[in-house]
């Protein structure tokens, strides 16, 4: 895989030309930025741009006036190629807080190893309706101690606008859910995203997340697509390393709250 051609085809199909990531989102292009709009229920933010050091400024003063405008909490997603250079400092100074830097891996699906499955006893479902999403964000909930609301209402929406650009997985323990991810499908375009995966106290170190990788890997070969994208923590990057994704860049989320 060349790093440098597949980064630059990442940035042009996925952040430039990004696609709204549920039926009541928008995409904007304001001048040389590119946010996504979606309301309280959805993300809100900025996922591309390219400026310099005599646009950054007033492109991210214009940002925050827009959200805020809104009464919209936002993200400001800045990767480790994107310029100007101090962009993550001018952002800072601004008044956003940064959350803990994640690695932009990306395998391409033909070279990953796909041959894991989960531990005896364990079956992996896809969730196609609210019972399933239910099970999906009752293992979010427990294995990141956060609240699934958020979560829900995307993954409900998605399911009901466009099932087919949707994967929503989970594992389990007979009837209990041990363990779920979803992957999203950008149309037009060679990436699938796969985010989410978590699995709770006690089902860990079991190789669950590793199944659930190979099973949604397995899902993207067939729909044709030929990139796998993920956002990577560190402790779950030397598992996607092992089985052939590669890093591509650094992300960070930059958070403005109203």
């Amino acid at each position: 895989m060349e790093h440098a051609t597949v980064l630059a085809l990442y940035d042009r199909d996925i952040r430039e030309g990004a696609r709204p990531d549920g039926p009541r989102a928008r995409v904007e292009r304001t001048g040389d930025v590119v946010r996504q709009v979606a309301g309280a229920h959805g993300w809100n933010g900025v996922v591309w741009s390219a400026l310099d050091e005599s646009t950054a400024d007033a492109a991210i003063a214009d940002q925050m006036a827009h959200f805020t405008g809104l009464g919209l909490d936002f993200e400001w997603k800045l990767y480790g190629h994107d310029r100007p250079v101090d962009l993550g400092k001018r952002l800072t100074a601004a008044g956003f807080t940064a959350e803990p830097e994640e690695t932009l891996l990306v395998g391409e699906v033909a070279a990953l190893t796909l041959d894991a499955e989960p531990p005896a006893g364990v079956r992996i479902v896809t969730a196609t309706d609210a019972a399933g999403v239910d099970l999906v964000v009752d293992v979010h909930e427990k294995a990141f101690s956060t609240d699934g609301t958020r979560l829900r209402h995307q993954l409900l929406a998605g399911l009901t606008a466009d099932p087919v650009t949707v994967v929503a997985v989970v594992a389990l323990a007979g009837d209990e859910p041990v363990s779920a991810a979803r992957m999203e499908l950008v149309p037009g375009t060679r990436f699938a995203g796969l985010w989410g995966g978590g699995t709770v106290e006690g089902w860990r170190g079991r190789g669950l997340y590793r199944a659930l990788v190979a099973h949604r890997a397995r899902a993207a070969a067939a729909r044709g697509y030929r990139y796998l994208q993920v956002d990577a923590m560190p402790q779950s990057r030397p598992i996607l390393e092992r089985l052939g994704f590669q890093p591509l860049s650094t992300t960070t989320p930059y958070v403005h709250t109203v």
